[in-house]
Parts: structure tokens; sequence; C-alpha cells
């Protein structure tokens, strides 16, 4: 059931439900809730509110539309809600509902109507021409149908029982303010090895930080760039202009957070949009992957083995430009995501022996996902040769997988090979010599104390080193070939805590490829 309890004006019943089709996945849409036709004079001055209840049930589709029919002279459309949480047995999900807005212009997928997202961080918002709660986005409040979306995340058995109220505030609206965008590029230190971190949420999704503090950490971790990426919404991308400067490049983005995985948009064109509202069975996915790339970005699913609900990624790599194989703190999904990619390495190395149109290797790359404190930022952090300290030269280098992953700033590795030949490969590149000619790995490291080296190949683990000094710094070499090794990388790990299985990561490289 669903019902409206109006506070002033008149209400109008709720009961028609509508289930119809938005693009992808059916959702659900409600009964209108409609306002009087301007100021109206019984109202608290200069504004109308509404409440509406229902209960969702278990099964509910991923989304659910409440329309809100706007009059004109509105200058503040305000929403608040909140919904139960019964007790549920251990091992089945309780309720989580999310929460965000669509104008006028509508909800059809990919559309132009989406007005901001803040997910289950924020029990209320606010949109109005000069300004909007963080995860909304700023505009004029017109006239016409406008959806409030609500995302039943999980439902517990009992269902799920709402309310929502809206609050209409009538008078002249503010002005619209321009938005400002941080720079493309820093000054960089021409062809170099840059440190960044490019998976953070700040306040404008459900991170506790301000993009200040998350530049000032970002700055105290020793990265040269950052990646805004926050949840569903772009609403950050005009807020970071003043954090960046000479030292410090920051692109834009965003988590594209689906019920099906999350992939994080990296780096694309200020103000752009990205739809989340499909799963991998609606065969959407490669539509929005297309559209990341086209605004200048670059598709790399996040925490692929991630076990929060609707983490896990199922939509395959094909269209994935670099995979986030480690995301924060190391742990047992971190280990996972390393094997799955290492075994998509090795697939990669049989569909180029098989097939001249194989599509190629999967860069991996690191990064915090950090939220709150104590949540440390660039731990870790992708380590990528680039030409400069450019957007478009440090996308070039993750995407050729020039780079490797390092728990702090305090890591710094070499990483090459070399042939009889005086042939030279590093990191992400091809060595071309021979089957059998004789190959030597090198790998100088530092700043990792009581760690041990493996050179992983095709072929698994071929090689571990004794433990490094205490000091962390060290020179570990070993000789190969192209027919024994189609391609080798290096891992630096702790010591083990539970034997046999291996330390936790404290660096590791993509890949260098043998032979021709």
């Amino acid at each position: 059931m669903c019902e409206d309890d109006h506070g002033t004006g008149t209400g109008n019943g709720l009961a028609r439900r509508a289930l119809f089709v938005t693009g992808a996945a059916a959702a659900l849409t409600l009964g209108s809730v409609t306002f009087s036709d301007g100021n109206p004079a019984a109202a608290t001055p200069g504004t109308e509110t509404k409440t509406v209840r229902g209960t969702l049930p278990t099964g509910s589709p991923d989304f659910v539309y409440l329309p809100v029919e706007i009059p004109e002279g509105v200058r503040e459309l305000k929403v608040a809600y909140s919904y139960d949480r019964p007790s549920v047995p251990a091992g089945t999900a309780g309720n989580a509902l999310d929460i965000g807005v669509f104008d006028q212009r509508g909800t059809e997928l990919g559309g132009k109507g989406f007005r901001g997202w803040s997910g289950g961080a924020r029990t209320e918002f606010f949109v109005r021409a000069d300004d909007a709660t963080p995860g909304y986005i700023p505009g004029p409040v017109k006239a016409g149908t406008w959806h409030i979306a609500l995302g039943p995340y999980t439902v517990s058995p009992q269902g799920l029982s709402y309310e929502i109220t809206i609050t209409l505030a009538y008078g002249e609206p503010g002005e619209v303010v321009d938005p400002v965008y941080p720079p493309e590029r820093a000054k960089g230190r021409g062809r170099a090895w840059y440190r960044g971190d490019c998976h953070l949420h700040s306040w404008y999704s459900d991170g506790r930080r301000t993009p200040a503090e998350l530049a000032a950490l970002a700055r105290a971790a020793g990265l040269d760039f950052i990646n805004s990426s926050e949840h569903n919404t772009q609403s950050a991308h005009a807020h970071w202009a003043d954090e960046a400067g000479d030292d410090l490049l920051i692109m834009l983005g965003e988590e594209v957070t689906t019920r099906n995985g999350h992939v994080v948009a990296l780096g694309i064109d200020p103000g752009t949009f990205v739809d989340w509202r499909y799963r991998a069975r609606d065969n959407r996915f490669g539509k929005y992957a297309r559209q990341i790339r086209k605004a200048g970005g670059l598709v790399v699913p996040a925490h692929p083995h991630a076990t929060c609900v609707g983490c896990n990624w199922k939509f395959g790599f094909n269209e994935a430009d670099a995979v986030e194989v480690w995301n924060g703190s190391y742990s047992p999904e971190d280990e996972v995501a390393l094997a799955d990619w290492d075994g998509m390495l090795v697939a990669s190395v049989r569909e180029r022996e098989g097939s001249s149109g194989s599509r190629g290797w999967i860069p991996a790359m690191g990064n915090s996902d950090a939220h709150r404190d104590p949540d440390p930022v660039g731990v870790p952090q992708t380590v990528v040769l680039a030409d400069d300290l450019t957007r478009e030269a440090i996308q070039e280098g993750l995407k050729a997988g020039r780079s490797y992953v390092a728990e702090s700033k305090s890591i710094t590795l070499s990483f090459t090979a070399s042939g009889p030949k005086g042939e030279h490969a590093d990191i992400g590149g091809r060595l071309k010599v021979s089957k059998d000619a004789p190959v030597t790995v090198r790998l100088e490291v530092s700043g990792a104390p009581r760690c041990t080296v493996r050179f992983v190949t095709d072929q698994g683990v071929l090689f571990t080193s004794a433990v490094l000094p205490v000091a962390g710094a060290g020179v570990v070499e070993w000789r190969t070939t192209a027919q024994y090794a189609a391609y080798v990388r290096a891992e630096v790990r702790h010591e083990a805590v539970l034997a046999p299985l291996p330390g936790a990561l404290a660096a590791f490289t993509n890949p260098i490829f043998l032979g021709r």
C-alpha cells in the first residue's frame, strides 16, 4: 500500500502503480504527487510540503520512481526520507534504500534528466539554481514532472516501509553559477614516473572528507595525480579546481556503481555523467563503456572480487582498459583478483599465439578507495611512466601498462629485461628476442624491508629471492628464455603470516613480454 499524508495544499491518492521499462531493467513508478499552481496562501510563507508513505516488498525492482509535479515559480526542491530497519535472521539482508532525483527532462537511461544521487549516504537533499546538497547538481527547478528515484538495494523479508517528505520553496531563483574545473596539466618533470591514486571518495558521495582534505592527504602520500570517483554522480567535478596545483594533477571521473559491479570512469571530460541503472543481463554496459572513452576516459573495473552486495564484477573484461587488482589494504579479495588477472595474462598470450587479431592484454592498477578516517590515501598507489604530468599522458601510460603498484611512496621499483645483443624492455613492453636467446630479468627494489621478490610467468612462479635486508633495498636478477616464459612480472611480498600462503603484497609490476 502507498498513501499520501499532505501537510499543506490538497493531497492526492498514490495507490496507482505501474511497471515500466527505463531502457534496461524494469522499474516501478508510483502515482504522482501534485502541488498548487503557485505559492499557496495556506502554506507556511513561501513553502508547500507533502509526505508520502509506502511499503516495498521483497523482490522489488531495482528502481522505484515517485513522480512529483513541480509548478511554476519554485525556487528550491527539498526532499527528506526515512525507512524502517527491522531485525532479520543471521545471513539475511536487511533494508537498504538509496535515493536520488531526475528533473523534468525525464528518467530515460543515459538521458539528460539526472540531477543527483546520494545513495544511502544522506537522509535529505535540496536542489536550487545556485547550490545543491553534495551529490546533486545545482540548476533551476523548472516546472514539469520530476522523479524522486528510490533504489531498494536490499529488502528484508518483512518488506521496506518508507516515508518521503517533499518541500517546495517558492520565489525568485538564485543565479546559476558557471562551474570551474581543474586544469588538465600540472607542471610535471617531463618523461618520468608519477604516483597516483585514482579511486577516492569525498563528501560528494559516501565519503566523509572534503576535496581539500583529500588533496592534502594526497600530497602527504607523495602523489602526483588523483582521480575524483564519486558513486554515480559527477557533482564533485566543479569543486576540485581550488585543490589542483603545479604539484598535483586532479582528473575527474565517476565510480559507476551498478548492481553487478563497479567501474571507475577514469579521467573523463568535466561534467560527464555515466548512467549506472542496468545489470549485466541487460547488455547495456558496452554502450556506457564507449561513452566513457568518448568522454576521454578509461574503463577500469574496480575491486572485481569484492564481497559486498553488488560489488562482484559480472560484466566481463572485454571493455576494460585496465583492472583494479589491488583495492585498499591488501586482502584475500585482492589475492583472488591478482590470480584472476594473471589468468587473463596467460589467456592473452595464448590468444596472441593463435590469432593476430586478439585484443591484447589488460594492465593492472591499484587504488586506495579511501572514504573516511582512518582510510589512508595512496595505499596502494599506481606508479606510471608518462611523458608528462597531464591527463592524456597519464592515461596513455596506464593503458599501455607502463606502471607498477606500491603500498606507499617509500617503495620504488625498477624492472627491466635485457637480451644478449643489447635488447632492452621495461614494464609494459616487449623484449624482442628469439625463443632460445638468454634473457636477464632485473628488479631493483628500495623501501621494502624484510620482503621477498617473486618472478611470476605464464608458467607460474619460477623464482623466489631470499629475504631482503632490513634496509629494504636490493637487486634481484634471474635468467630465462622466451621459450620458457612468455612474460615475466615481479611481486614484492611481506613475510608470510600463514604458511604456505604467500605474504601480502608490498608491490607488484605489470609484465614484460618476451619474444617476437
